[in-house]
C-alpha cells in the first residue's frame, strides 16, 4: 500500500510530547486507536464497558462450538495488513489466513441449483457467460470500473479526514470527475440494471451494498467498488475466526503499553475552558460496584457509538452532532443473529452462503420501513467449520444465520435455547426452515443441538447502538466520504472519534482506517493518504 514518508513518532521531523490518552470503547476501532497511540509513544488507557474486548467481533461458545458473533468476511486484506505494519509485524505474521474458492454459494428464490460464486476474475467472467451468454465482456467493463474506483477511494478518500480538500484537488480525482459525479448520482441497483439482465447477476452486484449498512437502492453507484473485493481480490479467513483477530491486536496493543480496563462505564467526558473554547480533561466511569472514578487525559478519543458519545456523555452546548441532525440520519438495518451447533455434517453449505430473496425490493423496503419480513426473506449462513475444524466438534458444524431485519429494539432480546424473546425467536425458526428447504438439508432443524440468539435490543444494550443498527451509519451519499460524520469534535479540542459511526465508514477494515485518521490528528497531520510504514523484515500478508 502506498503511503506518505511520515516515520511513526514524528512529524516534520519533530517528535511530539508524549500525551495521557483515555480511549472509550474497546471495540475493532478502539484496540486498533490504543495500540498505534501507544506505539507512538502515548500513556493510554482503554476502557471498555463489557467483560472482554472485541465488541461488536465478538465471540461465543458452548459445548465445544466457537462463533464469531459479528464480521465474517476478511476483506480489503491490504488494509488490515497496512495496520498491522504500522505496528511492526504484518498480518501474514499475525494469523493464519486461507483463501476460499469458491468465495461463496448463493441460493436465488425458485432456482433449483445453488450458484458458486468463484474467487477468481476470469471465472466470474466466465460464470457471468454461463447464466447469460454474452454478458461476459460487461461484467469485464464493470470489474475494471469496479477496481480503478477502489484504487482511487483507498489512495485519497478513506484515509482523509477531509479537513483540507487537497485529496480531492488531486489530477487523479480531477481527470476522473465526470465519472464520478455520475456515479454519485445514480444508485447502485439502477447502475448495475443498465448493463444486466438477469435477476441473479444483479443481486450477485448489489449485495455487497449490505456490507455498507444499506441497499443498492440507496448506496451511490460509486459502491460498485466493493465488486472488485469478492470477485477479484477474493474472500480470505482467518483460523480461529474474527476472534483470532481481535487477540492478536489484543496482544499487540498489551506490547506497545496499552492498559485496559474492563468492566469500565464511562459517564461523562469531562473539559474545562481553554483560549479558543473547550478541551477535553478526562472522563468519569463506574466500575462494576458502581464505584466511581475519575482519569485525567490531554487526549480522549471515543470508539463507541457516535450518538451515545454525543447525547450521553456531552453537555448539549458541546455536541457536534446535536439531536436535531441525528433525525435526519438513516441508523441502517437491524439484524437477528443465531448461533447453531449442528450435530452432524451439513456439505449441502459452503463457508459463507448468501439466500436472496426474488422480491428484493419488497424485502429493503420492509427493513428500512420497520416492518415484518417477508417469508421467504433474504439470509446470510456462515459455516466457519468448512474451512477451520477448531470451531466444532468433529463432526459436527458451527453454523452463524444473520438475517438483515429492521433496526427495532423494541422486538426484545435474544437468548439462549430459546429464550429470548418470542418475535427475534420465532424469526429465527423462520430461517432454519427456509434454510434447510433451499439448502435441502430436511433434517436441519432437528438437529440443532447448541442455540444463541441476538436482535437490535442486545445492539443497543451491550453496544450502545444507536436505534439498534447491526452496523453503523448506512452509506447513503449524505453519510459517505465528506458527508459522513468526521473524527475531531467541532466543540471540544483534542475530542476524536473513531469506529462505525464516522470516516470511513462501516467495517473492520475501515474502523482500522478510522483509529489510523485519529493517530494522524493527534500527530497534527491532515495530509490524505496511509502513513508511510518503514520498511521491515516482517512476512508479508498470504494465504493459502
Amino acid at each position: 500500500m502506498r503511503g506518505r514518508p511520515v516515520a511513526p513518532g514524528a512529524q516534520g521531523g519533530r517528535r511530539r510530547k508524549p500525551r495521557s490518552v483515555v480511549v472509550i470503547g474497546g471495540g475493532i476501532a478502539g484496540i486498533a486507536t490504543a495500540a498505534l497511540l501507544a506505539k507512538e509513544g502515548h500513556a493510554v488507557q482503554l476502557l471498555e464497558q463489557q467483560g472482554s474486548l472485541g465488541g461488536r467481533a465478538g465471540r461465543w461458545e458452548s459445548q465445544g462450538f466457537q462463533f464469531d458473533t459479528g464480521p465474517s468476511w476478511y476483506l480489503m486484506p491490504e488494509v488490515i495488513d497496512h495496520w498491522f505494519r504500522l505496528m511492526g509485524t504484518s498480518a501474514g505474521a499475525e494469523l493464519d489466513l486461507v483463501r476460499l474458492d469458491p468465495g461463496y454459494r448463493t441460493f436465488f428464490e425458485g432456482s433449483a441449483a445453488p450458484v458458486d460464486v468463484p474467487s477468481d476474475r476470469n471465472r466470474a467472467i466466465s460464470l457471468f457467460e454461463s447464466l447469460d451468454p454474452g454478458s461476459g465482456p460487461a461484467l469485464e467493463r464493470y470489474l475494471d470500473e469496479a477496481s480503478d474506483a477502489y484504487r482511487v477511494a483507498l489512495d485519497r478518500f478513506l484515509y482523509d479526514d477531509f479537513s483540507s480538500l487537497r485529496g480531492l484537488a488531486s489530477l487523479d480525482v480531477l481527470r476522473r470527475t465526470p465519472r464520478l459525479a455520475r456515479m454519485l448520482s445514480q444508485n447502485l441497483d439502477r447502475h448495475v440494471a443498465s448493463r444486466f439482465r438477469d435477476p441473479r447477476q444483479r443481486q450477485l452486484l448489489g449485495y455487497p451494498a449490505v456490507f455498507l449498512g444499506t441497499s443498492p437502492f440507496r448506496a451511490p453507484s460509486l459502491y460498485q467498488l466493493m465488486s472488485h473485493l469478492d470477485l477479484e481480490q477474493g474472500v480470505l479467513y482467518p483460523q480461529g475466526g474474527f476472534a483470532a483477530l481481535v487477540d492478536a491486536m489484543v496482544r499487540l496493543a498489551g506490547e506497545a503499553g496499552v492498559q485496559v480496563r474492563l468492566g469500565a462505564r464511562v459517564t461523562g467526558i469531562v473539559t474545562g475552558e481553554a483560549p479558543d473554547g473547550a478541551r477535553v480533561e478526562g472522563v468519569v466511569w463506574v466500575d462494576e460496584s458502581g464505584r466511581e472514578h475519575r482519569i485525567g487525559a490531554d487526549v480522549v478519543v471515543g470508539a463507541a457509538d457516535l450518538h451515545h458519545l454525543e447525547t450521553e456523555l456531552l453537555p448539549p452546548p458541546l455536541r457536534t452532532h446535536p439531536e436535531s441532525v441525528w433525525a435526519q440520519r438513516d441508523p441502517g438495518p437491524g439484524a437477528v443473529l443465531a448461533c447453531l451447533g449442528v450435530r452432524g455434517l451439513v456439505p449441502e453449505l459452503l463457508h459463507h452462503n448468501l439466500f436472496f430473496a426474488g422480491d428484493w425490493r419488497d424485502n429493503f423496503d420492509r427493513i428500512r420501513s420497520g416492518r415484518r419480513l417477508p417469508n421467504p426473506t433474504s439470509i446470510y449462513v456462515s459455516r466457519a467449520s468448512a474451512s477451520d475444524p477448531g470451531v466444532a466438534p468433529a463432526g459436527d458444524e458451527s453454523l452463524f444465520v444473520l438475517v438483515p431485519a429492521p433496526a427495532r429494539p423494541d422486538w426484545g432480546r435474544g437468548g439462549i435455547d430459546g429464550s429470548g424473546a418470542p418475535a427475534v425467536e420465532a424469526l429465527v425458526d423462520e430461517a432454519i426452515r427456509q434454510i434447510a428447504s433451499w439448502a435441502r438439508i430436511s433434517d436441519l432443524p432437528s438437529r440443532v443441538a447448541v442455540r444463541r440468539t441476538f436482535a437490535s435490543a442486545d445492539f443497543a444494550a451491550d453496544f450502545n447502538a444507536w436505534r439498534g443498527g447491526a452496523l453503523g451509519l448506512a452509506h447513503t451519499l449524505g453519510q459517505s466520504a465528506i458527508f459522513r460524520p468526521g473524527n475531531t469534535s467541532r466543540r471540544v479540542s483534542r475530542l476524536y472519534y473513531a469506529g462505525a459511526s464516522v470516516r470511513p465508514g462501516i467495517g473492520v477494515p475501515m474502523c482500522l482506517i478510522s483509529a489510523e485518521l485519529v493517530l494522524k490528528l493527534v500527530r497534527g497531520d491532515r495530509r490524505p493518504g496511509p502513513v508511510w510504514v518503514p520498511d521491515s523484515s516482517a512476512e508479508p500478508a498470504e494465504a493459502v
